[in-house]
């Protein structure tokens, strides 16, 4: 064999290896959707699983730190609470009226709210209440003095999170209890759609593996608007995952559920 015959077939078989990894990466796009999950309530307070992303990772990093609606993501300003074990175990959170929220820290478009607004009524525990022998997570306040002048000066800064925006929509603000951090919807994401989890943004690796996934209680400080949800997805809807929110969207939940 020729010196150009073995370039030739040594092109070819580059080309090849190239096209085999291309296609692979396309079919990732092509693998089943997560299992549907039944809608939670819309309540002023859910209970909702929790884990995180960065734009680092492998499956984001074409979109570099950008969100679905084309603005920065932002991590949450640090915890105003810290969650510890506590022994024996109260059987509540303490709720505490949320931060004001100051959403012109945001680089997305700006969205209308949700029309659920409404007085919400805080159950607090009795001072009587059982106790438990098993040790539970108790939100702690954070010493202010932890904080430096600067930080304690300006606002909180909203964190970007992704989700299913039928179930919550794009825009939708809400609060961790167990640390006090406001989080915007601004995101969505495969492994989302048709479920009741919320991915939290992170600045970097370490504090994404850190979270991990959590079992979190929510306040929803301001509901985010289904029909520009709905709008905005209806433009993408060649991806599966987009498809099955707006299905749900459209209240076409058995269509949601069988689409896979």
């Amino acid at each position: 064999m020729t010196y150009a015959q073995r370039r030739n077939l040594a092109l070819a078989v580059l080309a090849a290896f190239i096209a085999l990894i291309f296609l692979s990466a396309c079919g990732t796009t092509q693998h089943p959707l997560p299992a549907y999950e039944p809608p939670l309530a819309k309540t002023d307070f859910q209970h909702v699983r929790t884990t995180a992303y960065t734009h680092t990772e492998a499956d984001h990093r074409e979109y570099s730190n950008h969100n679905a609606l084309g603005g920065e993501l932002h991590a949450a300003s640090p915890p105003i609470h810290r969650a510890e074990a506590v022994t024996p175990a109260i059987l509540a959170y303490e709720v505490r009226r949320a931060t004001p929220v100051d959403e012109t820290d945001s680089d997305s478009p700006p969205l209308q709210p949700f029309s659920m607004e409404k007085n919400r009524m805080v159950a607090r525990p009795s001072k009587h209440a059982a106790r438990s022998d098993r040790s539970v997570k108790r939100a702690i306040p954070v010493s202010p003095g932890r904080r430096s002048l600067a930080e304690r000066a300006r606002p909180p800064q909203i964190g970007s999170a992704a989700a299913d925006w039928a179930r919550w929509p794009a825009g939708t603000v809400f609060r961790l209890l167990s640390t006090g951090q406001n989080y915007r919807i601004e995101d969505y994401g495969w492994a989302l759609s048709g479920r009741n989890t919320i991915d939290l943004y992170m600045a970097n690796q370490r504090e994404m593996n850190l979270w991990g996934a959590r079992e979190e209680t929510i306040e929803i400080l301001k509901w985010g608007d289904l029909q520009e949800s709905l709008q905005f997805l209806q433009r993408h809807q060649d991806y599966k995952h987009i498809r099955r929110m707006v299905l749900e969207l459209e209240g076409r939940h058995k269509e949601a559920a069988a689409l896979r």
